[in-house]
Order: structure tokens, then sequence, then C-alpha cells
């Protein structure tokens, strides 16, 4: 597949009355046609102002954005304002206008950009039927629920046939099952049409679910980028293994902290299962082959690439030379072993 997006050493500065604020820092990363790829960070790490680069809607302080090959910063402003028309966005808070109807909101792009209204209507309609709200063409968006009312955003997004989709924390206001539904919208729209998503999300369960290749930053730096699979079986950095383990969620974080009380000085590792490992009883068969006990301190499955991923977090015996055994014996049998005793301590 051919590149969509190149970023190459792309920074972006802002002036504040403190001082100069480093957002980005020598960003590069590429995103092929056709891909559904994740930009992931905690609250404050640089994503959105990314995201917003991508576009030109914040020009870069430096480096380059391409889009296609076309260099965004070498475009006349007539030709930068065609290429964004090929690139469309949704919002965490929908950005709907209340005094319109729905079939208004979607129409109103279309009529603004020069189409007759029986026309607009007419593709409107159409889009309302892709994106499953055909009967609430005549509601008002206060009369929606906030899935609703993305589903309205993403058919208002496709007016323009996009190649691009930029998705801003498109379902943080949204509730798990609401976020499960419109996750599954986008693959579909990705695969029918073959438009290119990017999503922008603090959220590893969304990037786990819908995305094939992940960016994480950390901080206005990309720390870590690959293929959604290996980076949850191998997270390398700080970040990626916060993001990764921890997840989200008030009920986790407070699992966590007694997990972590309950595991203090102990030596820990995660391991995650292959395909072919899931099918033997590898950790019952380590504990008959050592003699030694093992403490599961978590055992979860995950959706990865739409592959069902298990993973757990083991509490190893004391005697370091059988921690090295244990770590091997699981090594060969397929698994992927990492320390996870920052985590835990």
């Amino acid at each position: 597949m051919a590149e969509m997006i190149e970023v190459q050493e792309l920074c972006k500065t802002f002036e504040t009355d403190e001082g100069k604020v480093e957002a980005l820092q020598n960003i590069t990363l590429s995103i092929r046609a056709g891909e559904i790829y994740g930009i992931i960070g905690m609250s404050g790490a640089g994503k959105s102002t990314l995201v917003r680069c991508l576009n030109y809607l914040e020009r870069p302080t430096s480096g380059t954005v391409s889009i296609e090959g076309k260099d965004l910063g070498a475009l006349s402003e007539a030709e930068l304002r065609k290429t964004r028309r090929e690139i469309s966005m949704i919002f965490q808070h929908f950005n709907l206008l209340m005094q319109k109807s729905v079939i208004d909101n979607i129409c109103f792009p279309l009529v603004i950009g020069g189409m007759k209204k029986k026309e607009a209507r007419k593709r409107a309609q159409e889009l309302l039927e892709i994106v499953g709200l055909s009967e609430k063409a005549s509601a008002y968006p206060a009369q929606l629920s906030g899935g609703q009312k993305q589903r309205v955003a993403i058919a208002r997004a496709l007016t323009v046939n996009p190649k691009i989709l930029l998705c801003d924390e498109a379902t943080s206001a949204l509730d798990p099952r609401t976020t499960q539904s419109i996750l599954q919208l986008l693959k579909e729209i990705n695969k029918n049409y073959g438009i290119t998503i990017v999503i922008i999300t603090h959220e590893m369960s969304v990037v786990r679910e819908i995305c094939s290749h992940v960016a994480i930053i950390g901080e206005g730096h990309l720390v870590e980028q690959g293929r959604v699979s290996d980076i949850f079986a191998h997270p390398k950095t700080p970040e990626a293994k916060e993001l990764i383990l921890k997840g989200s969620g008030t009920d986790r974080r407070t699992l966590e902290d007694q997990q972590r009380e309950l595991m203090k000085g102990k030596s820990c590792i995660r391991i995650v299962f292959s395909v072919n490992s899931s099918f033997e009883p590898v950790i019952a068969n380590m504990v008959l082959k050592f003699g030694q006990p093992i403490n599961i301190l978590r055992a979860d499955t995950k959706n990865v690439e739409g592959i069902a991923r298990g993973e757990m977090i083991l509490s190893l015996p004391d005697d370091q030379s059988v921690q090295e055994e244990m770590k091997a014996y699981l090594t060969e049998r397929g698994l992927a072993v990492e320390e996870v005793n920052g985590y835990v301590d």
C-alpha cells in the first residue's frame, strides 16, 4: 500500500506568557492508504496537537506533513484548501448545529460547497442509511443519544467523500457499549470505502479493537510505534507499558492499587499467549515441572486486531535461578514474557 500520510521531523512550539511550550518534538511516522492507525497518549501528551497538524489546522513550527506525496507546507492557500477537502474530522463532542435537524446538519457542508438543496438532501439520506439512522432525518441533536449524535457527525464527515478521516477522541464521551458500535461502524466504513482512518485516543482498548498500527506519544515525543499486536505483546517503553498494563477506569485503578500493595518486593512478569500456546495448560505444567507455586496476579483476554489474546501477570518464586528457568520455559513455549516489577512496586 502507498503512503497516505507522511510526517517527517515535525515540531510544534507555542508561545505563551510563561514562555515557549514545545508541544511536539521531532515526530516522524507514516500511515498507509486504507489503514486504521492509532495515535495514543495520556492527557497533555500532544496527540491532539499532532492531529491538527496533519491537516494544517495547526502549522508545524518545523518539519513536514505530506498527503499522498504533497508537502502541505509547500502548497498555496488555494491548493491547501483543496487538499483539506479530502480530510474530514469527527470530535469528542460531535460539533453538530443544535438548531438544525439531522438531515440539515448533513446537508450543510454540501450546500455550502455549492450542491443544490434537492441533491444535497438525497445524498444526506444515503449517508444516514450508511450510518444506520434513516429514521432520524427529521430529529434534532437534542433528541439523540450520544452514539446517535456521533453517527450524524460521521455521516456529515463523509459528505465530501474524504480520503482521510481524523477521529479526535471520538468515543471518549460514549459509554463502552456505544463505543463498540461506533468502532464497528468505522471498521465498516474503512472496509467498504477504503478511507484511511486515524484514531486519536487515550484509551488502549480503542486502539486494540480497531487499529492495525499505533504511535504512542509521551510529553511531545514519539516514544514507540509499530503493529498493535507487537506492542501489545512486547511494549518497550514506560509509556507503552503504562497504557497497556493499567488500562482505564476507576475500578481497574482501584484493583491495581490493591495488586501493587500485595505484590510489593515480588518478582513479577507479564506473559501474552500466542494462538498456539493458548491450547496448552502452560502455567499448570510449569508448576508441576518446577514444584513451585505461582501467584496469578491478573488474567485477562483482549481483542487485538480482531484476535483474542490472553495475558497474565504472574508473581514468581523468590529464588532468582528458578525465576530465570521459568522465564526460559515460558519463552520456549511461544509466550511473550516481560518483567513488570516496576509496574507493581
